[in-house]
């Protein structure tokens, strides 16, 4: 018991500052995400097949690309041989490049969950929306796709569940997060590594079970009567 008190006494600060970063890492490529996931949904139920096309060849190709490709070929390509500059500070724009992939990888899951939402809404109310004259916009901004997110709650809440999870693959865009920072405190407290890997499975714990709670309270809360 000691030698955890002296690890927090050591890392306890690094540890809480290392986890606020995937917080952040998941708030802000949730919200990326969410965007451009909803313009490939809208892509993937336009009635243009070249825009079809287009969406379905962008979650074929990154829902079936390793995150953590996506992210090293954003650091040592993007960053590394085109010079991708997000931001002037050198961590901050490895920071944002993280943020990018993750938001790139998780887009193509969003869609698939919005379409998902897509398929519960009842055909004739499309076919209403269109004889009331609304063209496909129109009609998906309000009336298809407000009925889809009530019905894709749950699947977009597993999405962001895997994002904060799939955070700390952001380690491999040098971005110091609370895996890194696990591994270097196991080099050097091996006596208490353990307790090490229980502690950072306990934060995502704290988080993840509060999210899981909301999301089943919010798909009864806003499910959609038929």
């Amino acid at each position: 018991m000691q030698g955890y008190i002296s690890l927090w006494e050591q890392y306890g600060d690094k540890m809480i500052s290392a986890f606020w970063a995937n917080l952040q890492l998941t708030f802000w490529a949730g919200i990326a995400s969410l965007i451009l996931g909803t313009i490939l949904a809208l892509l993937r139920i336009s009635p243009i097949p070249s825009f079809r096309l287009v969406g379905t060849s962008y979650v074929n190709i990154f829902r079936n690309t390793p995150l953590t490709i996506i992210i090293t070929f954003g650091v040592l390509v993007l960053y590394g041989v085109f010079g991708l500059q997000l931001s002037q500070d050198f961590n901050l724009n490895f920071f944002r490049i993280a943020i990018l992939g993750l938001a790139i990888y998780h887009a193509a899951f969003v869609c698939e969950a919005i379409r998902s939402g897509v398929n519960t809404v009842p055909l004739g109310q499309a076919e209403a929306a269109r004889a009331i004259g609304l063209g496909f916009l129109p009609a998906a901004r309000y009336v298809i796709l407000p009925q889809a997110f009530r019905g894709a709650i749950v699947p977009l809440g597993n999405v962001l569940i895997a994002l904060l999870k799939n955070s700390t693959v952001a380690l491999a865009g040098s971005v110091a997060e609370i895996s890194g920072l696990m591994k270097t405190m196991i080099e050097f407290r091996a006596d208490v590594g353990i307790l090490i890997f229980i502690t950072v499975a306990l934060m995502f714990v704290i988080v993840v079970v509060p999210i899981g709670l909301l999301i089943t309270w919010l798909s009864k809360k806003l499910a959609v009567a038929r």
